[in-house]
């Protein structure tokens, strides 16, 4: 995500990079060149020309002119003013005083509006709620069918009354529904047309009325660009949004919608889908979106996925192998396992200080070696994982088969394991230091 923006920016700080001293007109040259990779990301104008004569205002004071390394004190304005673009702090759901908290999801069909009211519904399980979905998309075929599946994969019940009754007393029904049977969290997955109508909006607003949302969340495609603004805009008009659901920002190189919306609308964008799968859904914390885009990272979010991925207990084992120097094959592919439930390999690169993901966009990573290595450990037998040193060339070649690789890549899998024994008797050495996160990661 941001790829584009990201390296337009890249480009236009190495007009500052290289003067010891900034004088004005480097600086506003230096904008403009900020100014043309905020325009070719797809960023509203209006929100490109605030943001960029707030920006110059500061970088022309004294705290960047006669600063001793302005080029870092200009990538700071631009970090905080990106931050304050996006809306400074994340915003949390909000929760009613008595249950049920009703949250009304609303958009255009084909936003992902079914899939992440059950990605929240999801969240909001695993945070202890006990949540409940409601099918008020009467007219799309399959709708109801697609949030029972959405539903049975989660393990979140779905009310529904088929495709007869209407939508608003589906919903009135399902928050009665959810008093009765001590549900604490409804939501209500509406209905979405190709395009804004009078009858879609009407609709909508009767739902509003005869359940009293405490939130309403529009669903809006990150890809569409300058389109997803113009949409949240008229949503915002008629229905008053509380926040933005922001989907497919995993696709969107160039980051438009993320920058424009919450200055066009004032509501705060609260959660971005990242993929496909259903827990691929994050807070939007506008100081990390912002580093991130400057290509500083972000390390928290790296951080809060291996904490809610990584397993203490199997870590804990694993550490206790090291020290004794019982590493297995077997502990090997568990390690890959925890890698792999943290998403894909391109998306934990990203969160990397310093990574220049345009840089390594040649160098494709090939996630399909995580299969082969899987494949490979899984062929041989629980003696072969405990023992690897009695894979004889035979028992190689066996693997080799059983596993759809060649000999050659049991061998650079083998090579890989010594390796990382090797350093991870260095780095326990003594058997007093913790194993950091990570240095485990293999080599592809």
């Amino acid at each position: 995500m941001f790829q584009g923006l990201q390296d337009k920016l890249a480009e236009a700080f190495k007009k500052f990079r290289n003067k010891g001293k900034l004088s004005e007109a480097d600086v506003r040259e230096g904008m403009r060149a900020i100014k043309m990779a905020l325009l070719e990301a797809d960023v509203n104008f209006k929100v490109v020309k605030d943001f960029v004569n707030r920006t110059t205002e500061r970088a022309v004071g004294a705290e960047v002119l006669e600063s001793l390394v302005p080029s870092q004190q200009i990538v700071k304005i631009v970090n905080e003013e990106l931050t304050a673009l996006m809306g400074s702090t994340e915003s949390k759901l909000q929760v009613a005083s008595k249950p049920p908290t009703v949250i009304m999801m609303v958009g255009l069909q084909g936003a992902g509006k079914t899939t992440h009211s059950g990605k929240l519904a999801g969240m909001v399980q695993k945070q202890g709620k006990n949540p409940l979905l409601v099918a008020c998309d009467v007219y799309r075929p399959a709708a109801i069918a697609q949030l029972h599946v959405v539903g049975d994969k989660l393990g979140i019940p779905v009310y529904d009354e088929g495709d007869k009754v209407s939508p608003v007393k589906i919903a009135k029904n399902a928050v009665d529904y959810a008093q009765k049977k001590g549900y604490d969290t409804v939501f209500i997955d509406t209905a979405g047309r190709l395009h804004i109508d009078e009858e879609m909006m009407g609709e909508l607003a009767d739902i509003k009325k005869s359940v009293k949302p405490d939130e309403i969340l529009l669903t809006v495609d990150a890809m569409t660009g300058q389109d997803a603004v113009s949409v949240a805009k008229s949503f915002d008009e008629l229905l008053d949004i509380t926040g933005v659901v922001l989907t497919k920002l995993d696709g969107d190189t160039r980051g438009g919608a993320a920058l424009s919306i919450r200055y066009v609308t004032g509501k705060p964008i609260k959660f971005v889908g990242v993929g496909e799968k259903l827990d691929e859904i994050e807070v939007f914390h506008p100081d990390r979106m912002a580093s991130r885009i400057l290509g500083m990272g972000d390390v928290l979010s790296l951080i809060e996925k291996a904490e809610k991925t990584f397993d203490e207990k199997k870590a804990a084992e694993l550490e206790e192998k090291m020290r004794k120097s019982r590493f297995t094959l077997t502990d090997y592919l568990d390690q890959l396992g925890q890698i792999r439930n943290m998403g894909g390999m391109d998306s934990l690169l990203g969160m990397m200080p310093g990574m220049n993901m345009g840089a390594l966009k040649d160098a494709k990573i090939d996630e399909k070696a995580l299969d082969r290595t899987e494949a490979i450990i899984l062929s041989m037998t629980p003696e072969e994982r405990e023992k690897p040193e009695i894979l004889a060339a035979s028992r190689k070649r066996r693997v080799a088969a059983g596993s759809g690789t060649t000999v050659e890549e049991v061998n650079r899998l083998l090579k890989q394991y010594d390796q990382m024994k090797k350093m991870m008797k260095q780095l326990t050495g003594g058997g007093k230091q913790k194993m950091p996160f990570g240095r485990g990661f293999p080599r592809f």
